[in-house]
């Protein structure tokens, strides 16, 4: 099966916990991929729990719609302390990206070419809290074309965080750049950072 993304991540824990309770995933499927960073409430193992809770849902189905999966998982996470998360999956066919967000896990589309300029889309996010109330999800549909980059992070990251993206930097420097220079010391913190490849190109990083 060929990749359609690449990716890369880092995260932080909240200094003094043992495991940090934001958490990402992608998933390849035939002709495409889903990419999500989920945020658990608090933090410590018990928001790591309902990340984890979230993130095995995901995982079952990441062919699923967007809407879909939102409502899965809030199912599931009935039983833990709650999540907010942010989702995209990328159809190489037709050539677009779906996403939706629940909560404040921010989402910014980075168009190849248009950087520089300023070409973007930002993610648009409901509120609640998945497994304990939310709303439908607002899924919004764009066109993606190859070297667009998509970047996700939860609220441990100040706004900002898009300046990483310029000059050459591999998704993996781009992901530790976010963190170290944004990522706040009063939170737990998650930068994931995916392009996009089209259809038959590349190999998950």
């Amino acid at each position: 099966m060929n990749a359609v993304v690449e990716w890369a991540a880092n995260s932080r824990a909240l200094a003094g916990e043992p495991i940090s309770g934001d958490l990402h995933l992608v998933a390849l499927f035939e002709g495409g991929a889903l990419a999500a960073v989920i945020d658990g409430l608090g933090h410590g193992p018990e928001a790591a729990a309902a990340a984890m809770a979230a993130a095995a849902v995901l995982s079952l189905r990441p062919e699923a719609p967007i809407a879909e999966l939102m409502q899965l998982c809030h199912e599931e996470l009935r039983r833990t302390r709650g999540a907010v998360l942010s989702l995209a999956s990328f159809d190489a066919a037709r050539g677009v990206v779906t996403w939706a967000g629940v909560g404040d896990v921010e989402g910014v589309l980075l168009r190849a070419g248009e950087r520089s300029t300023g070409g973007r889309q930002t993610i648009m996010l409901r509120n609640g809290v998945v497994g304990y109330q939310m709303q439908p999800p607002r899924t919004a549909v764009w066109p993606v074309a190859t070297g667009d980059i998509l970047i996700f992070a939860t609220d441990g990251v100040r706004h900002g965080f898009t300046t990483t993206v310029a000059g050459d930097r591999t998704l993996q420097k781009v992901a530790d750049d976010i963190i170290a220079d944004y990522g706040r010391s009063t939170d737990d913190a998650l930068a994931l950072v995916v392009r996009y490849l089209g259809r038959h190109q590349g190999t998950s990083s």
